[in-house]
């Protein structure tokens, strides 16, 4: 078996996400389809931050994987069979997962991020596919997956700024675009220091106005959604994005992991669920 054993503060379990994963909103029928996708997501995550795997070794599991959502062995991660036989019983497509997989080999083959257009390929393969396998688990949508891809890269990117010290010193990766860096003069080592400098403070904006953009063109994807149950979801969502967005302008993301109570978490998503 090639699932790596969880790993303390990297290990992340359903409760530590910032957005609800299989959430009670949803009808009791797909939540066990949901958590199988989230664990085979996390199962494959693992083997991507495994400390103790080369990165050859890590590239081999993954693609073992992905050649076994294919196909359904029962080898070498169980997590990733549930998947299979879970697909085979929805008709979702694999492609879902796949893509998933491609995402962490990109991970351990990419750990700098070349340019904003870079960051927006790498969140088509590690964000959008979960918007993509709920619209189709939950029934489709109206038009394409253009509002549901949005709002992924958008929640991708904002883990991304949260985590950006983690992720340099834990995992060896920058999320950051390498060349708005550069023309900052910015240093790999501003990303760990104890605060954020003004250059880095700039770039972190200039990201976050993508977010902005991109939570824009999320708007019209609750009215799209088929599911009422799931458009409630993509609503709380929502809110709970712009909310994010707005304190990680406020708040120093190098000097400490800014996310929001859950309280406050909790209000904006009831507040964007009602109003879906």
């Amino acid at each position: 078996m090639i699932e790596t054993q969880p790993k303390s503060e990297l290990a992340k379990g359903a409760g530590d996400e910032n957005f609800p994963v299989a959430s009670k909103l949803l009808p009791a029928w797909s939540r066990p389809h949901v958590m199988a996708y989230y664990a085979f997501a996390r199962a494959a995550d693992d083997v991507a931050d495994a400390a103790d795997l080369s990165a050859a070794k890590k590239l081999r599991s993954l693609w073992s994987m992905h050649e076994q959502l294919k196909i359904g062995t029962i080898e070498p991660s169980a997590k990733v069979y549930a998947l299979h036989q879970s697909l085979n019983q929805t008709g979702v497509s694999f492609e879902h997962g796949q893509n998933l997989l491609e995402a962490f080999v990109w991970d351990v083959e990419h750990p700098r991020t070349a340019d904003w257009d870079a960051l927006i390929d790498y969140c088509a393969l590690s964000a959008a596919p979960v918007g993509r396998y709920l619209i189709d688990l939950l029934g489709g949508c109206e038009g394409d997956y253009r509002a549901s891809d949005a709002l992924c890269a958008a929640l991708q990117i904002l883990n991304h700024l949260q985590d950006l010290k983690d992720d340099l010193i834990e995992l060896d990766r920058i999320y950051v675009p390498l060349d708005w860096m550069v023309a900052a003069g910015i240093k790999e080592g501003d990303l760990i220091a104890s605060s954020c400098t003004p250059a880095l403070r700039g770039v972190l904006d200039q990201m976050l106005d993508g977010v902005d953009a991109l939570l824009e063109e999320a708007k019209p994807l609750p009215g799209a959604i088929h599911s009422k149950a799931l458009a409630r979801e993509a609503g709380g969502i929502l809110a709970i994005a712009r909310r994010l967005a707005k304190a990680l302008r406020r708040q120093d993301p190098v000097a400490q992991r800014v996310e929001l109570s859950k309280p406050m978490m909790a209000l904006c998503f009831v507040w964007g669920a009602l109003n879906a």
